[in-house]
């Protein structure tokens, strides 16, 4: 029977909010694009404020209306005093920013239950945003000039016609980091309408630009105009780049034949062939690196386990102008400035809170990490273990899209090194009897170990006998997954090594 009627049913769903889809955004930022994304919104809110470090913070509670996030006895948290000056609840809903928490369960409380002794020494969450070394902003730009700036300077000096010029600055804009013209002459020539002979006549003079070997089309090109520019280039140099694929392989007989000379010979070309620079532009200067700077320290702890610390540098202090504010708020008349009062105070403290959460999440999604792969931080890759992101999202109680937003673009400076959060998870490999299995990462480690000791007793393993050496250890492996971790390291099959071991 078709017919209509009213019901009333009761469920749960998470909307999307504007304010939910920053605290999200947030999250991913690297240090560098969270400082960038901090500084944007401090033009566009007249309400936020850097909090500078004062000898005496407890006394200067007038204008703010947040406190920072304070840590202490392993919980990282909100002090109630700074949520009352804000005028708000942080009940379970404000506190869990990322939809992890379960209904009135604080996300602060979770940690509290879940820190383990020894292993988190949660310090205070920064002291100071900005993640610059003092003086750095005063520092004059000394840099390099560019590959394309040292190259742009020799064509305005190279005696070039106007029209010259400017298919000189084309190909210049064509080349790439490396020293290499990449595209095809033909359509610079269609592009800029002019005859292709006029093309290769102005790259011909190009090629004669400092470093040698700069704006060629291939890598034999390349070799051969620095050959060519210290006289070195002979018919037999000339078949021996010719035949770079057999020099690859490690193939001598084929070389000597090709080249029709002996072995001396051919050792003093090859040593010649070593000496020239397949990458001309490389010494040159591009974009500044980005130096990486850690979001978490790892240190070991005198009492046994490991301090989990975020970097104080890398995090933005903001802090709510509540003079400003309320100053504002009452010159405001008419209901359109009203609403944008209380538009920009709800945005200023709806960050400050997001970047509360932010370092508390980041913070409790690394100490679990730590306390997964302490093994690896005592003893080193051999003994990291298999680690995906549901094992972490479950241990701490969030989902696993949020502790795959926290390891982007995150890094963690151990006694070992500085490592990407990523970098602990790692896919399992079988042990032979079904018992703990193996990490890749330590698998991929223990064939490079295994093929740089090979050299020393002059035997070469084959994949097929790296197989036997690790199903001997336990580990239930396959040729193929030793060939791709193999090729993944960069390392040449056996054949190539025992050809480059016999050369040498």
């Amino acid at each position: 029977m078709v017919g209509q009627r009213l019901e009333i049913r009761q469920g749960q769903g998470l909307v999307i909010t504007p304010q939910l889809q920053q605290a999200i955004k947030l999250l991913q930022l690297s240090n560098q694009e969270l400082e960038a994304f901090v500084e944007a919104e401090m033009e566009r809110n007249p309400l936020l404020q850097r909090d500078e470090p004062t000898p005496d913070v407890s006394e200067s509670g007038d204008g703010v209306a947040s406190e920072p996030a304070s840590v202490e006895a392993g919980e990282l948290s909100f002090s109630d005093q700074a949520a009352a000056e804000r005028g708000q609840a942080v009940d379970a809903r404000e506190d869990d920013l990322y939809g992890d928490a379960a209904p009135g369960e604080r996300t602060s409380d979770r940690m509290a239950d879940e820190a383990q002794p020894g292993l988190s020494d949660w310090t205070s969450a920064g002291k100071g945003g900005g993640g610059l070394i003092d003086g750095d902003s005063e520092r004059p730009d000394h840099r390099e000039p560019t590959l394309w700036e040292h190259l742009q300077a020799q064509a305005s000096s190279a005696g070039f016609s106007p029209g010259d010029h400017a298919i000189a600055l084309t190909l210049i804009d064509m080349t790439d980091e490396g020293g290499y013209l990449r595209g095809e002459l033909a359509e610079v020539a269609d592009r800029l309408g002019c005859d292709l002979d006029k093309i290769e006549a102005v790259l011909a003079v190009c090629h004669g630009f400092e470093p040698t070997g700069i704006m060629a089309r291939s890598v034999p090109e390349c070799l051969r105009l620095q050959l060519v520019e210290r006289n070195r280039f002979d018919p037999a140099m000339a078949a021996l780049i010719d035949n770079l694929d057999l020099l690859a392989r490690r193939d001598l007989p084929g070389l000597r034949q090709a080249c029709g000379v002996d072995a001396e010979d051919l050792g003093e070309m090859i040593a010649e062939l070593k000496a020239l620079t397949p990458r001309p532009g490389a010494g040159f200067g591009g974009e500044p690196a980005q130096t990486v700077i850690p979001d978490v320290h790892v240190r070991a702890d005198p009492a046994g386990g490991w301090k989990v610390e975020l970097n104080a540098d890398t995090l933005p202090r903001l802090l709510v102008d509540k003079r400003y504010h309320a100053t504002v708020a009452a010159g405001a008349r008419s209901e359109t400035e009203k609403a944008y009062v209380a538009d920009i105070a709800a945005q200023a403290n709806w960050l400050v809170k997001s970047l509360d959460q932010r370092a508390k999440t980041i913070l409790k999604v690394a100490s679990e990490i730590v306390r997964q792969q302490d093994a690896f931080l005592a003893f080193g890759v051999e003994f990291l273990r298999p680690l995906n992101l549901k094992t972490v999202a479950d241990a701490i109680g969030m989902h696993e899209s949020t502790v795959s937003r926290v390891t982007s673009n995150k890094y963690v400076s151990t006694p070992r090194g500085v490592f990407e959060l990523k970098f602990f998870f790692t896919a399992a490999i079988q042990s032979m009897d079904g018992s703990a299995s193996h990490s890749a990462e330590a698998v991929r480690h223990r064939i490079k170990t295994l093929i740089d000791d090979e050299g020393r007793d002059g035997d070469v393993l084959s994949d097929d006998r790296i197989v036997e050496i690790l199903n001997e250890a336990g580990i239930d492996i396959a040729r193929r997954t030793v060939a791709k971790y193999r090729e993944a390291l960069r390392i040449p099959s056996s054949v190539q090594r025992r050809r480059m071991l016999k050369a040498s």
